[in-house]
This record gives C-alpha cells, sequence and structure tokens, in this order.
C-alpha cells in the first residue's frame, strides 16, 4: 500500500496565501522559499526573513492577522494552493529523472509501446493494491489507444517478489510480458509454483527466462528502480507517474485517467 503525501508545513500555506491574497506576497514568498529550502525551517527562519524584508513585529502582526481573516473567509483556497505545491514539488523531482523514468526495460511495456502519452507504473507481484489495478490499466489502455504504460518492477513486499519480477523482466525480453504480467496477477501469490506457471502460461522459453533473470542486466533494472522510487519518495505499490502527477496507492480509472487527460492536455 502506497504512503500518503508529504505534509505541506503551515509557513509553506502562509506563503501560497499571502500571494492569493494579493498583499504583496509575489516577492516574499520567492524569496522565503529560497531561504526555507533546507530541512528544520521554523517560525524564526520566518520572523528573519520578514525582518531582512523590512518587515517589523506590527506589520507581521497585521499581516498574519489579515491572512486568517482571509482563510477563515476562504477556505475554500487551501486545497488548491496545496495542489499546487505538490506539483510544483513533483515537477522539481520529475524534471531531472524524466527521460530515464518513461524509458522502460526493453519490452516491459503495456498498451501502445509507441504510444504519445507514457503512464510509469511502480508494481510488485505480490502487492494486492497491483492486483486490484490490473483491470483498471486494461480499461485504461482500452480507451486511450496513445497510450504507452512503462511498468517498473518493485519487489519490495515479499521475498517471492523479487523472482517474480525477475521472471517478469525475462518474459519482457522474450516479447511476452504483458502475458505473464497477466497470468502472475490472475494467479496465487509469487511463489515458485505460481511463477513457474504464470511463465507457463505465457509460453516462455523456461530454460531461456531462467538464465536471463540470472544475468546482471537484469539486477541493474531492479536497482535501478528501487533508486527511482527512492528519488521520487515513492515506498509502496502500486505508484503512477504520469505528466506532472505522482499518484500513489489503488486510486481507481477515472483518477488516473484525469492524469491522462491533463498530461495530453499539456
Amino acid at each position: 500500500m502506497a504512503s500518503s503525501p508529504p505534509r505541506v508545513r503551515p509557513f509553506l500555506i502562509l506563503a501560497i496565501l499571502l500571494v492569493v491574497a494579493g498583499i504583496g506576497g509575489g516577492w516574499w514568498f520567492e524569496s522565503h522559499r529560497e531561504a526555507s529550502a533546507g530541512a528544520g525551517t521554523d517560525d524564526r527562519a520566518l520572523a528573519a526573513t520578514l525582518s531582512g524584508a523590512g518587515i517589523d513585529a506590527r506589520q507581521r502582526a497585521a499581516i498574519e492577522a489579515l491572512v486568517r481573516s482571509y482563510i477563515l473567509d476562504h477556505p475554500e483556497i487551501l486545497p488548491e494552493a496545496m495542489d499546487r505545491l505538490q506539483a510544483r514539488e513533483n515537477q522539481s523531482r520529475l524534471a531531472p529523472m524524466r527521460g530515464a523514468l518513461e524509458t522502460p526495460f526493453p519490452g516491459a511495456v503495456l498498451g501502445n509501446p509507441a504510444g504519445k502519452i507514457t503512464l510509469v507504473e511502480f508494481t510488485d507481484f505480490a502487492c494486492t493494491y497491483c492486483r486490484k489495478s490490473v483491470e483498471d490499466v486494461e480499461a485504461l489502455v482500452r480507451a486511450n489507444p496513445d497510450l504507452k504504460v512503462v511498468v517498473r518492477e518493485l519487489p519490495i513486499i515479499a521475498p517471492e517478489s523479487e523472482p517474480a519480477a525477475r521472471m517478469g523482466l525475462a518474459a519482457a525480453a522474450q516479447g511476452k510480458y504483458a502475458a505473464f504480467h497477466k497470468a502472475m496477477f490472475a494467479g496465487p501469490r509469487p511463489s515458485a509454483a505460481s511463477i513457474a506457471a504464470a511463465a507457463q502460461a505465457a509460453g516462455l522459453d523456461m530454460a531461456a527466462a531462467q538464465a536471463f533473470g540470472a544475468k546482471a542486466d537484469v539486477q541493474k533494472e531492479l536497482e535501478r528502480n528501487l533508486g527511482m522510487a527512492r528519488q521520487l519518495g515513492i515506498n509502496g505499490t502500486p505508484s503512477w507517474v504520469i505528466g506532472e502527477d505522482l499518484i500513489n496507492g489503488a486510486v481507481g480509472p477515472e483518477r488516473l485517467q484525469q492524469a491522462i487527460d491533463a498530461a495530453r492536455k499539456g
């Protein structure tokens, strides 16, 4: 199960509301955002920033009172402000790794391999929520002919997750990833028996698959996926990346379709 998104710090919400309230906060937000980039920023840093901008304690109290009043009168802006902040944070994390993230392990793709819209899924064959999401992904592929689903194996749940992931990558090398993926999630939880059964159902050359799964390239791919997950703050499956959206959990096809539509417009 995926982790919840990070909590937005109160001073960051305050900074956003200063801008929204139109009280000359634009310059303040940018300067404070830079000053507060490091961990451990607190009220003293905020006070120092305001003081450095020529705002004394009396003026700060007046600003805080105005912001408090604005929040009470317009509480509906809080979710929008936090969503925008989360989108900015996602963009800063995703931008430097976009190319690597959206480049699949050869063959580990669902949907249209040449699709213009890319949905990245971090998955684990031992994940119950991933199992529930299989039908969602299939529905999205049917509804979006231009959708490419890059599957990144993230075997973190059980000891049997890794052998299943290795066999999945071996299936990808034989051009049968989709068949193995479906068979594996349709069967029992990962075990030596269920992995072998899914491989046979997908029509794999078992000897070649077992040899491929032991290759260094497969180990590097699993390590690469784990590194990407850590960089993105992902510690559960399924997790999804599309456009500027980083989505945790089995959120259903409607939420994922919204992200697909936003990425297509973008």
